[in-house]
């Protein structure tokens, strides 16, 4: 019987690793999803893995992307609202450095992957260096705006938000824009 028993758990353990393992990737940092072994024996646990990139500096943190308003109408809207949410998972703090003042870059893309729009057309940085130092559990928030005119109603388009140093951190949102 003990014999049976443990050969069972043997067998369920070696399915649920062979289920649970996924690709890694490299170039998003989507944590992967828990096992079903992980799941059963820490059911309440929500600690996600840490993302991690090629440039260790940005090991923990997450770039997220918020349009306002939804769905773009462009009889009404002339600048679209975007907001990039930076936030780590690290228990240490990241230190971003930077050659200017810009430091995000938006781009609006067709859905050919064109790009129609670049927020630092409009906006001239100042070759003034900077640091940003991110917290664990912090969150930094970069609230822009970017024109509209190169976009047609009924349409799909993508905003891009990324650090241009630190081309890894990147965030992309499809949205579709309303007469």
């Amino acid at each position: 019987m003990r014999c049976t028993s443990a050969a069972l758990v043997l067998v369920i353990a070696l399915v649920d690793l062979s289920f649970g393992q996924e690709q890694e990737s490299t170039s998003s940092p989507v944590p992967p999803r828990r096992s079903l072994f992980g799941r059963m024996f820490h059911p309440f646990s929500a600690s996600a893995p840490i993302p991690r990139y090629k440039d260790v500096k940005l090991d923990g943190l997450i770039l997220d992307l918020q349009i306002r308003p939804q769905p773009v109408k462009l009889s009404e809207v002339r600048q679209l609202e975007v907001k990039a949410i930076l936030t780590t998972l690290a228990n240490k703090p990241s230190t971003l450095d930077f050659p200017s003042d810009q430091r995000i870059e938006i781009y609006l893309r067709n859905s050919t992957e064109a790009i129609l729009t670049k927020w630092s057309d409009n906006h001239a940085p100042k070759e003034t260096p900077g640091t940003l130092v991110v917290n664990p559990q912090e969150t930094i928030e970069y609230k822009e705006t970017i024109a509209t005119r190169e976009l047609a109603p009924n349409k799909v388009y993508i905003a891009e938000v990324f650090f241009p140093k630190y081309p890894e951190l990147r965030a992309r949102q499809k949205f579709m824009t309303a007469p």
